[in-house]
């Protein structure tokens, strides 16, 4: 197959994996150039690949665009790789698909329903594929999760449970002032990982309850280069609540950027069905562990109250069967949606992590704040059906027709 050529719109903190893959793993991706605000950035991206065709990667020499319509209006691109901060991913992404680009935007599609519905109108009428991070539901971990749920194992799904929690990303992001304003926070940075992975193992959600908060106007910046700089914060970073799936599961999810927290328990994602209950790996990964308990693993327990059992540090999962991951990509495989969007382009075929998906997830994420300042369950109005689970290819890097 002949690769796709992709231009690279913001060379910022997470374009280093993009850059490494594109570069290195996903042989149907051809990115033939780069552009960033800060030109520093984009030359910095540029080297990167130099210094990996040295090392023998059989790639192209990207170009460096003078700003992101050079870009858009190059013939040879076919797809926009957007890697702006979220509130610019409206504009980038409108403006590239108004040049007739296809595009794979960062998460989220947008930062408020107005804008991703336009994006959503706007690439129906020009006829181009649009789609987005996450992509990690796409890994081994999460595609294993769902073969287990859809082969019966846990049998019917009642519901889930899962949860971010920290104290933001200020100690360790070179650049997080974006994380407390329009676009930020908890459940916009870190739910999309949940969200779909939720809605990619129970799928369509139909209502949204909430209740949400800001626990601190101002955070101090600890992180190099921006360190004792304060930020303002503009969003809720405290926030909770339950989805509602067409199938009648129901789910609890938590995402803070407010409290302290072991960085071993940060994430916990488990979902309960008729039949067992299955722990899902953290959503912001591509690998496991995929943990299954089911009744028959705790018939040789102890008959005793579970209240009167103390241990001196509590292993919530002792007795959790660990189930082998049944397909690849384990490792840190950002582009794997991209390079799937590029495959669909060749074949024709539909790609997994599309706007369809990035759109519904966007309601949800959106509909907690907005339960909570109404006081009412949201009903949601976007319409969700699961994309196609992966199949393993003999090539890695390389994806099925």
């Amino acid at each position: 197959m002949k690769p796709v050529k992709v231009a690279m719109i913001g060379v910022g903190a997470i374009s280093g994996i993009y850059l490494e893959n594109i570069t290195n793993t996903f042989r149907e991706v051809e990115l033939c150039g780069v552009c960033d605000l800060i030109p520093e950035r984009a030359q910095k991206g540029l080297e990167y690949v130099k210094a990996e065709q040295e090392k023998g990667a059989p790639v192209v020499t990207p170009k460096i665009y003078a700003d992101m319509f050079e870009a858009f209006e190059d013939p040879e691109v076919e797809v926009i790789l957007n890697l702006t901060r979220p509130y610019e991913h409206y504009e980038v992404t409108k403006q590239a698909l108004l040049h007739g680009k296809h595009v794979f935007s960062e998460k989220p599609l947008a930062v408020d329903m107005q804008e991703a519905d336009e994006l959503m109108e706007l690439a129906a009428k020009k006829g181009l594929r649009m789609g987005g991070a996450p992509d990690t539901f796409m890994g081994a971990g999460i595609q294993t999760a769902r073969k287990v749920i859809d082969s019966g194992m846990i049998g019917d799904v009642i519901g889930a449970n899962c949860a971010m929690v920290c104290h933001g990303h200020e100690t360790w992001h070179p650049d997080p002032e974006f994380y407390y304003k329009r676009g930020g926070g908890p459940m916009m940075d870190m739910g999309p990982y949940y969200v779909t992975a939720l809605v990619q193992l129970l799928g369509e959600a139909k209502g949204v309850m909430g209740m949400t908060k800001k626990s601190f106007e101002r955070r101090i910046i600890t992180s190099a280069p921006h360190c004792g700089e304060v930020v303002d914060v503009d969003v809720d970073t405290y926030l909770t609540g339950n989805i509602l799936f067409s199938s009648g599961a129901i789910a609890q999810i938590f995402t803070t950027f407010d409290v302290y927290y072991g960085p071993s328990a940060q994430a916990r994602f488990e979902v309960y069905g008729t039949r067992g209950t299955l722990v899902v790996p953290d959503p912001n990964t591509f690998g496991g562990p995929v943990l299954l308990l089911r009744p028959e693993d705790q018939a040789a327990t102890a008959k005793i109250d579970p209240g009167l059992m103390r241990h001196s540090t509590p292993s919530f999962y002792d007795g959790y069967k660990e189930i082998p991951l049944m397909f690849d990509y384990c490792e840190n495989s950002r582009a794997l949606g991209l390079s799937d969007l590029c495959k669909s382009l060749r074949t024709g075929r539909d790609f997994r992590a599309n706007c369809q998906q990035q759109h519904h997830v966007l309601e949800i994420l959106t509909s907690f704040s907005k339960s909570c300042e109404k006081g009412e369950y949201i009903p949601l109005t976007t319409k969700y059906t699961r994309t196609a689970p992966m199949q393993n290819n003999p090539m890695h890097g390389i994806l099925d027709d």
